[in-house]
């Protein structure tokens, strides 16, 4: 990706150089285990750092419960993966009370996402009411049952999965719930030489749990984390870049090839974004490149095409890239 030599090449700042430390450990380890999906990994951990959660588009079979396995190895944090599925209740996540006989009292036992990293994999296949269950967790990182807030671990990422090839039997997620999501992440298949790796490295019908525990090594821990996600809100973000930034968020409400644009949420989750991508690469200050490496991840789900643009078979993202190259690029 063009990021990565921009990450190499700029300036750092002391004060940073222990993230972009961590960021390259961080990858470092995951290569040895998942090949490839540059965007799925940037844009994770950005999400990660910036205290957001990622919707992923994939089909199935590309590797996405290998990859948070093994991201919550690297990080020493829990993870967990939750299939959705059309009879799936808000209770069968986020947990329910049970009656303690010995005590004769009702206790909570939590549900699956009491964990750090979540997979909640093809979200589009419950109903709408376990959806937002499953939001609620997202915003406000707890649960409410019976008027008592139980709060999940921190750190908190949902990466939620869905089918762009499937829609018998699924649930669309309305506009304002794909608003929540930081960003938008596409997985396509590999190219001939990652998938000949991806051949390679796990044909040999090794127990995951083993390579995870001998070929993978845990490079930080969620207090680590927190600190780090509280670290990454301190990079500076000149005047002249929040102009930036809020120019192209309102350039998508006049776009028209688009008969919705984004929401001030969106430029909300630029501005995080970039500053994470700045901690990144040790620097900090957020540049215009910062923004326009992560746009894509965090508009595409935020606008949405006219019916025409859909007849001429237009892209959202070929319009988004269209859009922001109209946008004048701060020089100071």
């Amino acid at each position: 990706m063009t990021h990565e030599l921009y990450r190499q090449t700029t300036p750092t700042s002391d004060s940073f150089a222990n993230l972009r430390e961590l960021y390259q450990e961080i990858t470092t380890e995951i290569r040895k285990l998942y090949v490839g999906q540059d965007e799925l990994l940037l844009g994770t951990l950005t999400a990660l750092f910036s205290g957001g959660h990622v919707l992923i588009e994939s089909v199935p079979g590309l590797g996405k419960t290998l990859f948070v396995r093994t991201l919550g190895r690297v990080l020493g944090c829990q993870f967990g993966r939750v299939q959705f599925t059309a009879d799936l209740m808000p209770s069968d996540i986020t947990g329910a009370p049970v009656y303690d006989m010995k005590e004769s009292e009702f206790r909570f036992r939590p549900g699956p996402i009491f964990t750090q990293l979540l997979l909640a994999d093809e979200i589009n296949r419950s109903p709408a009411k376990t959806h937002a269950a499953l939001l609620e967790v997202m915003q406000e990182y707890r649960v409410t049952v019976d008027g008592i807030s139980h709060h999940v671990p921190r750190p908190f990422l949902v990466m939620a999965t869905q089918n762009p090839l499937e829609s018998e039997g699924t649930y669309n997620l309305p506009e304002a719930q794909l608003d929540r999501f930081m960003f938008k992440l596409h997985v396509d298949y590999p190219s001939a030489d990652e998938e000949m790796d991806v051949l390679r490295m796990h044909s040999q019908q090794i127990d995951l749990n083993d390579r995870l525990r001998d070929e993978v090594k845990t490079v930080t821990n969620p207090e680590t984390l927190m600190a780090a996600i509280g670290q990454c809100g301190g990079v500076r973000i000149e005047d002249g870049l929040t102009d930036y930034i809020n120019k192209i968020v309102r350039m998508t409400r006049q776009w028209t090839s688009f008969h919705i644009g984004a929401s001030p949420r969106a430029g909300i989750a630029l501005m995080q974004a970039a500053r994470t991508l700045a901690a990144f690469s040790g620097r900090d200050f957020a540049t215009p490149d910062d923004v326009v490496e992560i746009a894509l991840p965090t508009l595409r789900h935020r606008v949405q095409l006219t019916a025409e643009a859909e007849v001429e078979g237009r892209n959202v993202d070929e319009e988004l890239r269209m859009l922001i190259r109209g946008v004048e690029v701060p020089r100071d």
